[in-house]
């Protein structure tokens, strides 16, 4: 099933910024492998992006095998950049299988990563891999680490804010059971799409966060995740286009979607969100992907008519958000 979202005309936008220019994107959402795409010329210089739905169980060569499919269809469509969502590598029963199934950044599973990215000559963000780090002889905990990549690894995020909730219906979460926080973030980083500022799913709830990827320069803003049955509907498209408009970053959320195991579902949806804070493309139900054109310019523009980060005061309320060191 293929489906085209066109970006709305923001009548708003044109009446309060009169020499702001707004292209009309195409963008694909495709459900579960698209054959065909249709993109306005006017757009086709603009770098695309995939963003891509998977519904991952404790099978990780199977999760690879769904994993390689998207991305290899990503580049078939002209994708520089594969977006896979938190915990693509695999979603465990219980901490005692997640433990025991993690591995090293240095392991079999990021070499395949590796070699499919060189294969498909783009990009790759690994939404959350369950890495077994430096320390893991000394704490038996593992990280929830956002890999980016090409032909090698080019930047790891360490999850910061760990998901310890219990939400009525929707069951507890402890993820300090087999995970550590990271302990910094990440400078966002040049990619063929724009400057990439890494988070991962429950860190999308603090946008002190997003405010310091974005002073550091970040122009798109990643939030890989799982989000449960409850908290979906109600916070997950709210919190990421608040991101975007607040940030005025693209924002780009790749997701987990339907029912891994007996004891565990996730919400889907994954989207694109524009600085303007409109979802210019999204996943249908299921396992898929959807694509959308990254505009720097559009950006700019915005930026430069609403200059927020200029008008910040932060005599008032101290150093939130502050860029990195």
């Amino acid at each position: 099933m293929l489906g085209f979202i066109t970006r709305p005309p923001h009548r708003f936008l044109s009446l309060l910024c009169p020499g702001l220019r707004i292209p009309q994107l195409s963008v694909l959402c495709a459900q579960p492998r698209p054959r065909a795409m249709a993109i306005s010329s006017s757009s086709c210089e603009l770098p695309l992006v995939a963003v891509c739905q998977v519904t991952s169980t404790p099978d990780k060569q199977q999760n690879f095998k769904t994993c390689a499919e998207l991305v290899r269809e990503a580049a078939r469509l002209g994708a520089c950049l594969a977006f896979l969502p938190e915990a693509f590598d695999f979603i465990a029963r219980d901490p005692a299988e997640t433990l025991h199934l993690s591995e090293p950044l240095g392991g079999k599973l990021l070499e395949e990563y590796t070699q499919l990215a060189r294969e498909c000559g783009l990009w790759l963000s690994l939404g959350g891999f369950h890495e077994r780090g430096q320390d893991w002889e000394q704490t038996q905990k593992i990280y929830n680490c956002h890999v980016l990549l090409n032909s090698k690894v080019v930047a790891t995020y360490r999850k910061t804010h760990l998901c310890d909730v219990e939400i009525p219906g929707q069951g507890p979460m402890c993820e300090s059971n087999s995970t550590m926080p990271g302990p910094s973030l990440e400078s966002p980083v040049s990619t063929p799409a724009g400057k990439i500022g890494l988070a991962v799913c429950y860190d999308m709830r603090f946008p002190e966060l997003s405010l310091a990827l974005a002073q550091a320069g970040a122009e798109i803003l990643t939030y890989p995740s799982a989000f449960g049955s409850i908290t979906g509907p109600a916070h997950w498209e709210v919190l990421l286009r608040a991101r975007a408009i607040e940030t005025q970053c693209y924002v780009v959320a790749a997701a987990q979607c339907g029912r891994h195991h007996e004891k565990r579902a996730s919400y889907g949806h994954s989207m694109v969100v524009d600085p303007w804070g409109t979802v210019v493309a999204r996943c249908s139900e299921g396992p898929g992907l959807c694509l959308a054109r990254i505009d720097l310019n559009y950006l700019r523009q915005l930026r430069r008519h609403l200059p927020v980060f200029q008008h910040r005061r932060p005599d008032l309320y101290g150093n939130l958000g502050h860029p990195l060191s």
